[in-house]
């Protein structure tokens, strides 16, 4: 993969997301080239709808970011990028997978909830101020 793709997925992420939270195309492009990490597109590379972006390590997996474009929520593809993300962790022998979420993001709460994540853990003031949750599957 190439950088326009990071480039892309970077610009999809911050039609999403503020501030620190946001992911550059280096850091795109770094998690492209890293053989732990997973890329899960909703659509065609130059366009796509949505992606989520996964890493796996043993036996655990870790949702690293997911993003459903603005014109396409509501519409089901958060919940499949997710059962696809899980389904990507088990077929690299993970057993768990983890998440961290800003505890105010109430849609990606709702969302991760209705999946069946639970909190395992929280990191205090993580996201410019707002608690991160971490969530927690069994795969």
């Amino acid at each position: 993969m190439d950088m326009p793709l990071a480039q892309t997925l970077a610009a999809l992420h911050a039609s999403a997301f503020t501030g620190a939270a946001r992911w550059s195309p280096p850091a795109f492009q770094a998690a492209i080239e890293d053989r732990s990490c997973f890329l899960l597109l909703d659509g065609p590379d130059a366009d796509p709808g949505g992606f989520a972006l996964g890493r796996t390590v043993a036996d655990e997996a870790e949702l690293l970011t997911l993003v459903v474009a603005k014109p396409a929520r509501r519409q089901g593809k958060g919940v499949r990028l997710l059962a696809r993300f899980e389904d990507a962790a088990r077929s690299r022998t993970a057993q768990a997978a983890f998440l961290e979420v800003a505890a105010d993001n109430m849609p990606a709460r709702s969302l991760y909830g209705r999946c069946g994540w639970s909190e395992a853990g929280r990191r205090s003031g993580y996201y410019d101020g707002v608690d991160a949750l971490v969530l927690r599957k069994d795969l």
